[in-house]
C-alpha cells in the first residue's frame, strides 16, 4: 500500500493586505470621529422645506431666444477651452514623458517626474486663480489652467505607458542601424499610441467638466455665466446655464465613448 501523497506546504501568509485594510478602516473611522457632521439638522422638515423652496426657484428655466443664444456662445467657449487645453496638455505631456520614462537616465527622470507631480497636484481652479493674475479675466487663463494640470496627469500616464512598452522592437531597429528617433516612432510609439489616445479622451471628458466651473473664478464660459446669475439670484437663468452644462458634458461623453470604441476595435 503506497503512502498517501502529502500536500505541499501552504504559501507564506502575507500580512500586508490585511494591515492595509485595517489602516484604511481606521482612517475612515477617524474621519467620521473628527468631522462634525450634523446629519440630524440636515434631515429635518425645515431643511427639506428650505431646499424645496430653493429648487422651486429654478423652474421654469429661462427660454428667451437672446438668452439661449448667449448661453450657446458660452457653451462653445467652454468646449473650446476644454479641447484646446487638452491638446496643449497632450503636446506638453508627451515631451515631458520622454525624459520621465527613463529614456535619458535616472537624473532627468527624477527631475521631470517632480515637475509632473507639481503640475498635477495643483487643481485647475487654483491654476486658474494664479493665471488670472498674469493673463487676465477670460477663457485664456482657463485654457492655460486646464493645460497645466492636464499636462501633469498625461505626462505621468504617458511616461508609465512608455516604460511598460516592450523594448525588443526598438532595440531590434537600433541594432539594424535605425536612428534613435526613427526607432522610437516606428517601434515604441505605435505600441503605446492606443493607450495614450484613450488617456487623452478620458482627460478631455474631465476637462469639459472642469472648464464648465472654471468660470467661477472669472475664466469665462458657462461657469462665469452661472456665477453671475446666481449672484443676482436669477434662478431661471441659472437653471438654463446648468442645463446647458449637463447637455454639453453628455455630448462630450458620448463623443469620447464613440471614439474610444472605434480605437479599440
Amino acid at each position: 500500500m503506497s503512502e498517501a501523497r502529502q500536500m505541499p506546504p501552504p504559501p507564506p501568509r502575507s500580512w500586508g493586505t490585511p494591515l492595509l485594510l485595517l489602516a484604511l478602516a481606521a482612517l475612515v473611522v477617524a474621519s467620521f470621529a473628527t468631522l462634525r457632521l450634523d446629519l440630524a439638522a440636515f434631515l429635518t422638515p425645515d431643511a427639506a422645506g428650505t431646499m424645496a423652496e430653493f429648487l422651486a426657484g429654478f423652474a421654469p428655466p429661462e427660454m428667451a431666444t437672446p438668452f439661449l443664444m448667449k448661453t450657446l456662445d458660452a457653451a462653445i467657449e467652454t468646449l473650446s477651452m476644454s479641447a484646446l487645453g487638452t491638446l496643449l496638455a497632450v503636446a506638453a505631456g508627451l515631451v515631458l514623458a520622454l525624459p520621465a520614462s527613463s529614456r535619458w537616465g535616472a537624473a532627468p527622470r527624477g527631475a521631470v517626474r517632480l515637475v509632473l507631480n507639481v503640475l498635477r497636484s495643483i487643481p485647475e481652479l487654483v491654476w486658474a486663480a494664479l493665471l488670472l493674475v498674469a493673463a487676465g479675466l477670460g477663457p485664456f487663463a482657463g485654457t492655460l489652467a486646464l493645460a497645466a494640470h492636464t499636462a501633469g496627469v498625461l505626462g505621468r500616464l504617458f511616461a508609465d505607458a512608455l516604460e511598460n512598452a516592450a523594448p525588443l522592437p526598438e532595440a531590434t531597429l537600433r541594432t539594424n542601424g535605425a536612428g534613435a528617433l526613427a526607432a522610437f516612432f516606428y517601434a515604441t510609439l505605435p505600441q503605446t499610441l492606443p493607450q495614450m489616445l484613450s488617456y487623452t479622451l478620458y482627460r478631455w471628458e474631465n476637462n469639459i467638466r472642469a472648464a464648465a466651473v472654471l468660470g467661477v473664478v472669472g475664466a469665462g464660459g458657462l461657469g462665469q455665466m452661472l456665477k453671475y446669475h446666481l449672484s443676482l439670484f436669477q434662478m431661471p437663468s441659472a437653471a438654463t446655464v446648468i442645463l446647458a452644462m449637463l447637455l454639453l458634458v453628455a455630448l462630450v461623453d458620448g463623443i469620447s465613448f464613440a471614439l474610444r470604441r472605434a480605437l479599440t476595435r
